[in-house]
């Protein structure tokens, strides 16, 4: 899937232009996706880009510089709330067609759906953080490690379930795999590469390399808690539609012999 579409380089281009405000990018994301949380990330930079404009000196500059750098990365982080992925012809044309019987126009039937089978590299990215998160147990902050692999576990049951049924919603898939192949590895692999004795240090922001981890892995557990709702919730869904329609079609038998729904 790319990125690159009339709209996403109309965004960029104004990224561009208003580069001067970059402390509220991540502010404007967060209203923009209606995510409370990017929301109060926003809020913090842009207090804290504030605040930092009103010391005066080279001491305010810096930490004004610094806020303006923190933001710029986490918008791009962030990117896939506001440039998000066009899919491509080839991948639309890359599904496979349920066969479904015709009822009766009178009678209500599930509808056919477009089924995208979704790739095996979703497991193989998981199974690399869980393994990374086991070999670097004793580097990682108290509890993290739970966390990560309560994370691993939750979004390996909707990889599951995505491989038994797929749900062909386009926008689950693609948050799912970017939870999958980029924000948990990046985290995990940007700890990693923190030297163990720089873990503790304080940031410009206040904030350490261990509180950081803490945070952000806090951040995605909820949104693999929300992938593993959405995804069941709509298999419970979809089951009892299918439920409804077998109930209308085949719940009234005939006393004297077979009822074929043939009336």
């Amino acid at each position: 899937m790319s990125r690159i579409s009339a709209g996403n380089i109309f965004r960029v281009v104004l990224a561009f232009v208003f580069w001067l405000f970059v402390a509220f990018y991540v502010l404007v994301i967060g209203i923009g996706a209606k995510n409370k949380k990017v929301i109060f990330e926003g809020l913090l930079y842009a207090a804290l880009f504030i605040a930092a404009v009103s010391i005066s000196g080279a001491s305010g500059a810096f930490a004004g510089f610094a806020v303006m750098g923190l933001s710029a990365v986490r918008s791009y982080m962030l990117r896939d709330l506001w440039l998000p992925r066009r899919v491509q012809k080839s991948q639309r044309n890359n599904t496979v067609q349920e066969y479904v019987p015709t009822p009766p126009a009178a009678q209500p039937y599930p509808a056919a759906t477009s089924l995208t089978v979704p790739s095996d590299d979703l497991s193989i990215a998981l199974t690399w953080v869980s393994s990374q998160a086991k070999q670097n147990k004793h580097r990682l902050p108290a509890d993290t490690y739970v966390t990560i692999l309560e994370t691993c576990q939750l979004l390996g049951s909707v990889i599951d379930a995505e491989i038994r049924q797929p749900s062909a919603d386009a926008r689950f898939e693609y948050e799912l795999e970017a939870v999958v192949r980029e924000y948990l590895p990046t985290v995990l692999r940007g700890f990693l590469a923190i030297p163990p004795s720089m873990v503790d240090n304080r940031q410009p922001n206040g904030r350490t390399a261990n509180e950081e981890l803490v945070e952000q892995l806090q951040l995605l557990l909820g949104q693999a808690e929300t992938l593993h709702t959405t995804r069941h919730t709509q298999t419970s869904a979809d089951l009892t539609t299918t439920g409804n329609f077998l109930r209308e079609r085949f719940g009234h038998h005939q006393p004297d012999g077979f009822d074929f729904g043939i009336k």
